[in-house]
């Protein structure tokens, strides 16, 4: 099933980070970094917070526009992290080598260029208000993009629920060799009678990997600045 607690996202980005950071410092206090405590402080967090599911891009475009809220919600979990990590730290886990490895190794069959989700606003270039009532299409070298799964769609339509935002999440795209770089030229196009059209391009750049995540990390949204459209001819009047 596509379902996904975002907040898995938020505290499994934190705990790296946090743990590199402390690796960097030269680890002052001498915790144990190894994997299995990174997975065990992640665990600690996690059953201490509340999820936050979601199933498709409507919902990703919904935990966009709520900034504040989400800042908080980092701030409370930092606080968990450090927490956890003391008291995994004082009871190692005797099963496990504790060996300093840093991280565990995911593989697919082949290598792919993964594509992060892409997330923008659009406002009426007359009024400035939230766009609502058209449909957004993302291309590749002209071509439509193909999603991750039915749960995110394109084009993406734009609705009173989430006014003005738009998201898209891309299929990976397989690549010939791991450890490569590619760019991907893409386009947000927006063709509608009340609106002249609108055509926005961007170059995004991908390494391939042989892990393929299977949940998207909010950390890793490419945002677009934010569009504008406008009535017939009033682009022209205002110059």
């Amino acid at each position: 099933m596509d379902i996904h607690n975002t907040n898995e996202d938020i505290v499994f980005n934190a705990v790296q980070n946090i743990f590199d950071e402390i690796q960097s410092s030269g680890n002052p206090e001498k915790y144990c970094l190894c994997y299995q405590c990174r997975i065990d402080t992640i665990c600690y967090t996690l059953n201490r917070i509340e999820p936050n599911y979601i199933v498709s891009n409507r919902g990703f475009t919904r935990i966009e526009q709520s900034g504040v809220k989400h800042q908080q919600i980092e701030a409370d979990i930092t606080s968990l992290i450090y927490k956890g990590l003391r008291l995994v730290n004082h009871n190692l886990r005797p099963t496990a080598p504790h060996d300093g490895s840093t991280t565990a190794t995911l593989r697919t069959l082949n290598p792919v260029y993964d594509i992060p989700t892409i997330a923008g606003r659009i406002f009426n270039g007359a009024s400035f208000e939230p766009i609502v009532g058209v449909d957004v299409s993302l291309y590749c070298d002209g071509e439509p993009v193909v999603m991750r799964n039915s749960n995110w769609q394109n084009p993406f339509s734009m609705v009173p629920s989430t006014p003005g935002a738009f998201s898209f999440w891309p299929a990976p795209i397989t690549a010939d060799a791991p450890e490569t770089t590619k760019e991907f030229k893409f386009s947000i196009k927006i063709n509608s009678p009340d609106y002249e059209t609108l055509s926005h391009f961007f170059t995004i750049s991908a390494i391939s990997k042989f892990h393929n995540p299977q949940s998207y990390a909010l950390n890793r949204t490419f945002k677009l600045p934010d569009l504008y459209l406008f009535p017939p001819g009033e682009a022209e009047q205002n110059g």
